[in-house]
């Protein structure tokens, strides 16, 4: 095998080479990024400071009389809870229609220094259970009467 052909090989091999691992860091890069981990407050608040680098979805329920909204400001302010720990959330925004006074929710977002955790997003969780109204009565008095149960 002549010199010549021997350097176009060996060219073509550090070339691929080069392409392969670059396409693995932004994969790997991408992939880590775009991470989400789901928390408790009691796992958030446990992880110490390592708990300010990352975004993290914190599940739990709104303590009961702790939601401050101001409707004018779009500020959103409450504590929840895993009944262990309470951490006091941000959200610059409105609030799900049906959040509320001990519902589930999930907020995602970055723990602050400050110890408040700053929510760019706020889910409520919610029950996937379907019941049909009894029969002979009408659907709208069921879903009066259920969605009333859920607002108080």
């Amino acid at each position: 095998m002549s010199n010549a052909r021997r350097g176009k090989r060996l060219f073509v091999v550090a070339g691929s080479a080069v392409v392969v691992a670059a396409l693995i860091y932004l994969f790997y890069g991408g992939i880590e990024s775009s991470l989400v981990y789901f928390r408790t407050p009691t796992e958030l608040l446990a992880m110490g400071d390592a708990a300010y680098s990352s975004p993290v979805r914190l599940g739990g329920q709104v303590v009961p009389g702790s939601v401050q909204w101001d409707a004018e400001a779009l500020d959103l302010r409450f504590r929840m809870t895993d009944g262990q720990t309470e951490v006091e959330v941000h959200s610059s925004g409105a609030p799900p229609q049906m959040f509320r006074d001990g519902i589930g929710v999930i907020v995602e977002g970055r723990y602050t220094a400050g110890g408040v955790f700053e929510a760019t997003n706020v889910m409520v969780k919610h029950s996937n259970e379907y019941r049909a109204p009894p029969p002979g009565e009408h659907p709208a008095e069921h879903y009066r009467e259920l969605f009333g149960k859920q607002g108080s």
